[in-house]
């Protein structure tokens, strides 16, 4: 049973016009999914379902809370394949620690294949120098997963992968530094402040990885991809439900002169637009959590699995952007104001686009897997 209980969702919606105007992170959104038992691991389609639906009163809330739940997915997915290795980030989960992702990099358009991040061997563990960018949960993580690329490795270069710890979200960490520069048109909650590296230590027992540069179907970057596509097109998904609502609640309440006073819910154009939003929205469901009931289920689609997740994620992020912009048609100018709900789904929705995997190399993915790789 989901622990959002209607009482908790109208909570969090009730605070999420406000902390996008005020671009502030979502305190009391997070202490009360903590409190509510929201953190802890559970399956993939079980917590894709509840991030739709957390999404669909607070997206940003869910946007933030998502990079969490993508490490405790990684987590589980490589333990149910025999791999026990992040065990410890399902019992810290367990306890109320927040995990949050350091990985993204200006300028790295590599993603997870190379890192412009040091990794330097030292007593201890690693030291890691560099610029990570997108740090959502930045003012309240515990644990932040990073990698940087070890120049000097046993057998040349190799990206080490680890997580930084701190006490308490106020406690600081020597060498990591939170730049206060979230300033964006959406998702605003999230705080996705920049974290510079200077020497930071990743002790030897929070090294979780040695990988090559470039590609590899490792478990351990195939449970970033799953878990990270899936529940990122879940956010979206429910940015669409929600959208789709208020399109619908515009339409019965708006009137027309033209049409002697009665609703847009009786013009056919307007039935048109939202009938077509809604079939739009009606193929997502079954699209993300098929995929992820296969990755609880531990299918094998082998080579195909790239081509599917990060296609998931682009249908997600591009359907939700359409059934916003249709249900914004049909509110009129009234869902222009900046004090609209529908305003503000429609600066969060943009978000999707700047996800990793953008369109380019999503077709890129798919071409590869059709084709063969370019020669």
């Amino acid at each position: 049973m989901s622990s959002l209980t209607p009482e908790l969702l109208d909570r969090i919606r009730s605070r999420a016009a406000g902390y996008d105007r005020d671009n502030v992170f979502f305190t009391e959104d997070l202490d009360e999914l903590r409190a509510a038992g929201y953190l802890a691991p559970r399956s993939l389609l079980e917590t894709a379902r509840d991030q739709r639906l957390l999404a669909a009163y607070a997206p940003a809330t869910a946007l933030g809370i998502n990079m969490h739940l993508v490490w405790t997915g990684v987590a589980r997915v490589l333990s149910e394949r025999g791999d026990h290795s992040l065990d410890w980030v399902l019992k810290d989960a367990e306890a109320g620690e927040l995990f949050a992702f350091g990985n993204s990099e200006g300028g790295n358009d590599l993603v997870l294949w190379d890192s412009l991040t040091t990794a330097d061997a030292v007593d201890g563990g690693f030291a890691f120098t560099g610029t990570k960018i997108f740090t959502s949960l930045a003012p309240a993580w515990t644990r932040l997963g990073i990698f940087g690329k070890q120049s000097d490795g046993p057998e040349g270069p190799r990206l080490v992968h680890g997580f930084l710890t701190r006490e308490t979200a106020a406690t600081p960490v020597e060498g990591v530094t939170t730049l206060d520069d979230w300033d964006t048109l959406g998702m605003r909650a999230t705080q996705s402040n920049t974290t510079r590296l200077d020497h930071a230590l990743v002790a030897t027992d929070h090294v979780t990885r040695f990988l090559p540069v470039g590609p590899n179907a490792d478990p351990f970057v195939f449970g970033i991809f799953a878990n990270f596509l899936l529940l990122i097109g879940s956010v979206y998904a429910g940015i669409a439900d929600r959208a789709l609502e208020l399109g619908v609640e515009a339409a019965q309440k708006r009137t027309s002169l033209k049409n002697g006073g009665a609703t847009y819910a009786q013009d056919p154009d307007i039935r048109w637009r939202l009938a077509d939003a809604a079939l739009a929205l009606d193929a997502l469901r079954p699209d993300l959590e098929t995929l992820t009931a296969d990755v609880d289920n531990l299918v094998n689609h082998g080579g195909d699995w790239f081509r599917y997740l990060t296609g998931a994620k682009h249908r997600a992020t591009e359907t939700a952007r359409y059934v916003v912009d249709q249900a914004m048609r049909v509110a009129g100018g009234g869902g222009y104001r900046s004090a609209s709900e529908l305003a503000r789904l429609q600066r969060d929705v943009l978000a999707g686009i700047y996800h990793p995997s953008d369109t380019e190399s999503l077709h890129s993915t798919v071409a590869t897997n059709l084709l063969g790789p370019l020669s």
